[in-house]
């Protein structure tokens, strides 16, 4: 291989992550491992774990303070506006179905061909699919005309909301947010972001981006324990019905079954006992990131991912996938197949005999990961490639032994 690297920096402390000795895991994009800062901050919390809100003894009261301060770090990491919203949810997919669920009546919502599942099934009516583009700016343009197309001659302005990507979790590249977010100002539209991707490898500011709204994964970002986070712009929150109705979001329930009042605020989405334990832990692993050196841990990320990537291109029957073009930014998911060879036969034989994990199949993004296959057969006059893909991606505590052993055993593939 061609590529030279400096020392990686040693990430130590709050950042390790917890792993299986002599197992090598490549599978980030599907869930990351847990930080070291996660798993100490719910073992601290379990002897004291009690209700959470309205318990008056000092186990409740403890844990009430404990989960509330979780939102406010959450909201911070990711750049919440005083007036925004920090919601509470399961994962990225429960966060934009409730989005999805709040939208006003008459929303049309916009989106690309490149979306994973949980941006592409949500929407109501159907959204308006833009073709994936070949480069960033083909993606500005379209989404400018579609725009424009849509507000040409409307007597009245209905509700438009852009939903997009902030990274691939297909091949990593990076989507411009900045420049999708003007283009959506521009025309009177609200943009959200899925950065389930994007959030574990650079940081993401709702303001700095002025997106608004923004849905992420704690078992993506290091925090494996169920929770996930919509944060956003309250009118249209507070507006909507619960999107679960229960204890917790009310501030009334009257003998008649109509007679209900709703609270506003992230309570209105929370109904039951909340997760606790994942927004803690989501937390902790936000603030440990918020400390950290990110141009280090990005840059330690790009050598190792340029060293999959070129490792992928010395071997003869390997075609990456790629939306962009081979010079995108992207975070660090490499997509790709091995001519003549079925993926799901590769990644088992890679973790029976080389106990690495990796990901096969079309990663809950069908449309798009069979669009570039086809792709990927036409450019590289192949028409052995299989159905399906392999996908290797990297994170905190991923080294140059992973990455060269992956190659290493992709070469006795043959």
């Amino acid at each position: 291989m061609t590529c030279a690297l400096a020392p990686a920096p040693t990430v130590t402390g709050p950042l390790d992550v917890l792993g299986v000795p002599g197992q090598i895991n490549l599978d980030y994009a599907a869930s990351a491992p847990c930080a070291q800062v996660a798993a100490d901050a719910v073992t601290e919390l379990l002897p004291w774990y009690a209700s959470v809100h309205r318990g008056a003894g000092a186990l409740s009261q403890r844990c009430t303070l404990a989960y509330e301060r979780a939102r406010q770090s959450v909201g911070d990491f990711l750049g919440a506006r005083p007036d925004d919203h920090v919601v509470f949810t399961r994962n990225t997919t429960d966060a934009l179905n409730l989005l999805a669920r709040a939208l006003p009546t008459g929303t049309t919502v916009v989106t690309f061909g490149g979306e994973h599942h949980a941006n592409l099934l949500p929407w109501p009516r159907g959204p308006v699919r833009l073709p994936v583009p070949d480069h960033p700016a083909g993606a500005v343009r379209a989404l400018d005309a579609a725009l424009g197309e849509l507000r040409r001659g409307c007597d009245r302005e209905p509700p438009v909301l852009v939903a997009v990507t902030g990274a691939s979790n297909v091949t990593g590249e990076r989507w411009p947010l900045a420049e999708l977010a003007r283009v959506a100002r521009r025309h009177r539209a609200r943009i959200a972001v899925d950065a389930a991707q994007l959030a574990p490898h650079a940081p993401v500011d709702v303001r700095t981006l002025d997106v608004d709204y923004l849905a992420v994964s704690g078992h993506k970002l290091y925090a494996p324990f169920g929770a996930g986070v919509l944060v956003g712009r309250a009118d249209w929150l507070d507006a909507a019905p619960p999107y679960l109705a229960g204890g917790g979001a009310t501030s009334h329930v009257g003998v008649a079954t109509h007679d209900v009042r709703w609270v506003t605020g992230p309570a209105r989405h929370e109904a039951g006992t909340p997760n606790l334990l994942g927004a803690v832990a989501l937390a902790a692993v936000c603030d440990a990131l918020a400390d950290a050196d990110r141009a280090a841990l990005h840059h330690t990320e790009q050598q190792l991912l340029s060293r999959l990537r070129d490792g992928l291109a010395e071997l003869p029957h390997a075609v990456e996938l790629h939306a962009f073009g081979p010079d995108a930014p992207r975070v660090g998911i490499v997509s790709f197949v091995l001519a003549g060879r079925d993926s799901a036969e590769v990644a088992a034989r890679l973790a029976r005999q080389h106990r690495i994990g990796v990901r096969d199949g079309l990663f809950c993004a069908h449309p798009l990961a069979r669009r570039l296959l086809t792709e990927a057969s036409t450019r590289s006059g192949r028409q052995d490639l299989p159905a399906t893909a392999l996908r290797a991606s990297i994170g905190l505590g991923s080294t140059r032994e992973h990455v060269d052993r992956l190659l290493a055993a992709l070469t006795t593939l043959g």
